[in-house]
């Protein structure tokens, strides 16, 4: 089957390239036993079916990820009822690329340790910038030990509102309240591309889809167009989003990445769960309820839209496709 569908692949390009494979993953349906059958949503698209059992997860990044992450997953988890979630380890390296993680030493490298013994279900990558060759070389090493591993690389938001790195300018100069909806989307438009060829252009080395994007970065763009249009409950200013002229995540936008990683690893809404730990323990009297409801809307807004998140297909695209496990 997988033959058919890789066929069909040298036809499309571009993002349409992430449809055909994602619904290469939905025909194959891997981790058999984990997952429900796959539903047609009102949109008109196939989504995939929820992920019930809690995966064994390990975490490797930067600052804007592995740092908080994992705690703000666990309780998220805890939240949507999902047991067994268990945070396998961590590796934790300020401004890294992914090769920094491969190129720790093995007798001191836990995610090798933790990937040859088979022991992770959801590797969590986050490149800074730009996705490198250590996203290869852990693809290749995960699969060998898990064939059934899926790997999911974060999507970035360009630190600085400039598509620099590394930084050459002035940080005091940095207002991310003058960033206006069409230069945010001009600047990170490249960038998406670039990133999503990357993971289709390896999923397709790899044979199928192992690969799935956490899309981060439009779910960002999202909220800061809500913010922009006034329209954001308990955010007045973009810049509040941020803790540095960096582009460090505060409490919101953490919990907005909590909501695009749970979305993506268990193939499921975000909306309707209480409000995160990292925004409760913060006691800020504007983020309630509505700004809780509004972020995983967001998320699952930018997850179900994103053709390699591994969450939906369209319908047209799966229309004529030989009829997949999850089929009858």
């Amino acid at each position: 089957m997988f033959a058919l569908c890789s066929a069909s692949y040298a036809l499309v390009s571009g993002r349409a390239r992430g449809w055909a494979l994602a619904l290469a993953l939905l025909l194959l349906a891997p981790n058999a036993g984990r997952a429900q059958k796959a539903t047609v949503d009102p949109h008109g698209t196939l989504q995939a079916a929820p992920i019930t059992k809690g995966q064994r997860i390990f975490t490797c990044g930067h600052s804007f990820h592995a740092f908080f992450i994992t705690p703000i997953l666990q309780d998220m988890a805890q939240k949507a009822g999902i047991e067994g979630q268990q945070i396998v380890g961590v590796s934790k390296i300020g401004g890294s690329r992914v090769i920094q993680h491969w190129d720790i030493p093995d007798e001191k490298n836990e995610a090798k340790k933790a990937l040859r013994a088979g022991r992770v279900d959801v590797l969590t990558l986050s490149p800074m910038h730009q996705p490198d060759e250590g996203i290869d070389k852990f693809a290749e090493l995960a699969i060998a030990h898990n064939p059934d591993i899926r790997i999911t690389i974060q999507e970035f938001w360009i630190p600085w509102d400039k598509f620099e790195w590394p930084f050459k300018g002035k940080p005091e100069a940095v207002d991310f309240d003058a960033a206006t909806v069409a230069g945010l989307q001009k600047m990170h438009d490249p960038y998406f591309k670039t990133f999503d060829d990357y993971v289709v252009a390896l999923n397709k080395k790899l044979g199928k889809q192992v690969l799935f994007v956490v899309p981060m970065g439009q779910a960002v763009l999202k909220l800061r167009a809500k913010i922009i249009a006034g329209e954001m409950p308990g955010v007045a200013k973009q810049s509040e989003l941020f803790t540095d002229k960096l582009g460090h995540p505060g409490p919101v936008m953490q919990a907005l990445e909590g909501y695009c990683h749970l979305a993506v690893i268990y193939r499921r809404s975000p909306i309707g769960l209480p409000m995160p730990d990292i925004l409760a323990n913060a006691k800020n009297p504007k983020w309630d309820d509505k700004l809780n409801r509004a972020l995983q809307e967001i998320a699952w807004d930018a997850v179900v839209h994103h053709p390699l998140s591994g969450l939906t297909v369209p319908a047209s695209a799966a229309a004529g496709a030989a009829p997949g496990p999850n089929s009858k």
